[in-house]
């Protein structure tokens, strides 16, 4: 008897256990880090500038050092949040006329104006510890912007 009341009370206390999510913990259980979309944006930024430099192979010299930063921040980004990046690389493809220098030039300063935007934005808001990064980009995407003119 007392040993079907100890198997029942340690069958009960491990149901509990079970669903608790003690043993469970995954990266998708943790809420979403302030940094995520930033870095999926230098992502998305690194794959818009290999698509122009592989569709206009004359901007390739120009647009590769660029697209090479761009994977840096996201890969640092990636670091400080404590997140792999999610599988697959984003895929781009460069709109309009592709074969157009300028229309390339033209999209990919749009694209930057609005991801130096967010970088400030991003660096305004941070904690003291990720500010320096987040200033580096808004700044290298500052000088991104120069660099397609």
């Amino acid at each position: 008897m007392l040993r079907a009341g100890a198997l029942v009370a340690l069958g009960g206390a491990a149901v509990p256990l079970t669903g608790c999510d003690l043993f469970d913990r995954d990266d998708e259980s943790r809420p979403p880090d302030p940094l995520e979309p930033l870095a999926a944006e230098a992502s998305a930024l690194e794959a818009r500038y290999r698509a122009a430099a592989t569709a206009v192979p004359a901007l390739a010299e120009r647009l590769t050092p660029i697209a090479d930063a761009h994977r840096a921040h996201a890969e640092e980004l990636r670091k400080v949040i404590g997140r792999p990046a999610p599988s697959g690389s984003p895929a781009a493809s460069p709109s309009g006329d592709a074969a157009d220098p300028d229309t390339v030039r033209t999209e990919l300063r749009q694209a930057e104006q609005e991801g130096r935007d967010n970088a400030a934005k991003a660096c305004a808001a941070a904690p003291a510890e990720r500010a320096a990064l987040l200033g580096s980009i808004a700044a290298a995407r500052a000088t991104h912007l120069e660099a397609l003119k």
